[in-house]
């Protein structure tokens, strides 16, 4: 299967986002994908608010089968979250679970006014009742395949498949 081309997914995602901005509007990224993604959203978007990131390790409900993620970061909110517009950005959304557990974090900091949802790719095999307000691909892979995002030392993002057989 060929993988399209991250940049041409964020020119979509920002068309989508840019008429939706308010000045209350800020972008809080997922750790590791989605803060790459909201980094480039940021920059084309021109928000001028820093960007938000979340670690939601802890809050995770497979904690106690996964353990701890090797490189935990701390999560990063540098705004006041009470009565915000915030947009979650992540770069792959499949069962809803780490969108839970972002909100559940992001609760930690404040009410917001609203939360809506922004991902690179949208791979279906809900689990929770979530979806995202703005997407930039709606793709089927196997079940056994990952969609992943990479990115070099200059920055530039990619998609690819990887097999999740065996992995939890």
């Amino acid at each position: 299967m060929e993988l399209p081309e991250v940049e041409t997914l964020l020119r979509e995602l920002a068309q989508q986002i840019r008429p939706r901005l308010t000045p209350d509007s800020v972008l809080v990224g997922m750790h590791t994908g989605g803060v790459w993604v909201a980094e480039k959203l940021r920059e084309q978007l021109g928000v001028k608010t820093p960007l938000g990131t979340l670690d939601i390790s802890f809050y995770r409900d497979d904690f106690g089968r996964r353990g701890l993620h090797p490189e935990v970061k701390p999560s990063r909110i540098p705004f006041e979250v009470e009565g915000r517009h915030i947009i979650l950005v992540d770069d792959v959304l499949k069962t809803g679970r780490s969108i839970r557990a972002a909100m559940n974090d992001l609760f930690d900091f404040g009410r917001p006014a609203s939360i809506q949802l922004a991902v690179l790719v949208d791979r279906g095999e809900r689990e929770l009742p979530i979806s995202a307000q703005f997407v930039g691909v709606h793709l089927n892979v196997d079940g056994h395949q990952d969609i992943c995002l990479n990115r070099t030392e200059s920055g530039q993002l990619s998609l690819s498949l990887d097999d999740a057989k065996g992995r939890l």
